[in-house]
């Protein structure tokens, strides 16, 4: 599948266009945008601009509030619940986030959950702004079914990200974002696409073998095995039972049921790090400790160790440059 490379704040605009024609209000298609770029700067594509099709479809048949009115409750002095009224997820998590944000700025921690949300894109794109404020940020979120459990060969949980963001003084941020699965449901998505053959190991068929053609995965695995399944299972709990929201196969699809809410759940957390030891120690020596991970040998194969991150990092930086690759098909959607 061919792409094409274009500068982000034409892609963006674009994106723009798209979210107001489909009935969004400019601000609202404006931050969607801007996490959507942010994932496709990264380097991570299969959150990108990738997805514009797919919200305008759900919105058009009735599976999105174009105009939510999004809440906050607060429950305690560090705690607050956010409902969605089951509008955009990115919209809604990023609510969450900066209510989590107030919070530990004030009293050292803050922890919030968002219910009658729907896909919120990137998480990276949330924890790099508690981050950016010195602050140390959490978000995880579940998604439908495509994940096999631990010794099953039929999806059961989904994709389940979790993603941490912490603050260095002269590095930037150390971000981890990844789907407990092997991979994200995304980047299959992306390799189907672009017509190529994913990885052994991704992916099961409908018998639960491994397949290499994207169009056959029936399931993905968790990472790691037992590992992978158990965090999944946290991720789970966290975002959709903690908040009030389904679990498992109970989740709405994304792909599928366009008319309906789909009532996802998110879980943030933000730790503010001057309330646990001096600010200035804390980040000096997280970049103590990036520095010593770049001075560590390399294995054969490496040119240097690096930290979570850093590569979508060094993409980003390139990409803002030189432009973001997208699908020829989603530049003609996009255009047209």
């Amino acid at each position: 599948m061919s792409t094409v490379t274009v500068q982000a704040d034409e892609v963006k605009n674009l994106v723009i266009g798209k979210l107001e024609q489909a009935g969004l209000k400019l601000d609202h298609a404006e931050k969607i945008a801007d996490v959507l770029i942010h994932a496709d700067l990264r380097g991570v594509s299969s959150h990108g601009v990738l997805r514009t099709e797919h919200y305008v479809n759900r919105l058009q048949q009735g599976g999105m509030n174009n105009d939510p009115n999004i809440t906050v409750e607060k429950t305690g002095q560090v705690t607050a619940v956010v409902d969605g009224d089951n509008g955009f997820g990115h919209l809604i998590a990023d609510k969450a986030m900066s209510t989590a944000i107030e919070s530990a700025k004030e009293n050292g921690v803050g922890m919030v959950t968002a219910m009658n949300s729907s896909h919120c894109g990137a998480l990276s794109y949330f924890v790099n702004k508690a981050a950016e404020e010195n602050l140390i940020g959490i978000a995880m979120t579940h998604t439908d079914k495509i994940v096999a459990p631990f010794g099953g060969k039929e999806s059961f949980l989904g994709t389940n990200p979790i993603a941490y963001g912490v603050p260095a003084k002269k590095h930037r941020p150390f971000i981890l974002d990844m789907a407990t699965s092997a991979v994200a449901l995304g980047k299959v998505l992306q390799y189907k696409e672009e017509g190529k053959e994913i990885p052994h190991g991704w992916g099961v068929d409908a018998q639960g073998n491994s397949t290499t053609d994207p169009a056959k995965v029936e399931a993905l695995t968790p990472f790691g095995g037992p590992k992978g399944y158990g965090l999944s299972l946290v991720v789970d709990i966290f975002s959709g039972l903690l908040a009030g929201a389904a679990f498992g196969p109970h989740v709405n699809r994304m792909y599928d049921d366009l008319d309906q809410y789909r009532r996802l759940g998110h879980y943030f957390c933000v730790i503010n790090p001057s309330f646990f030891t001096d600010k200035e120690n804390f980040l000096q020596n997280m970049d103590q400790m990036i520095d010593e991970l770049h001075q560590s040998s390399p294995a054969e194969g490496f040119d240097k160790v690096l930290v979570p991150g850093e590569i979508e990092q060094m993409n980003e930086e390139r990409n803002k440059v030189d432009g973001i690759k997208i699908a020829s098909t989603v530049y003609e959607y996009l255009t047209k």
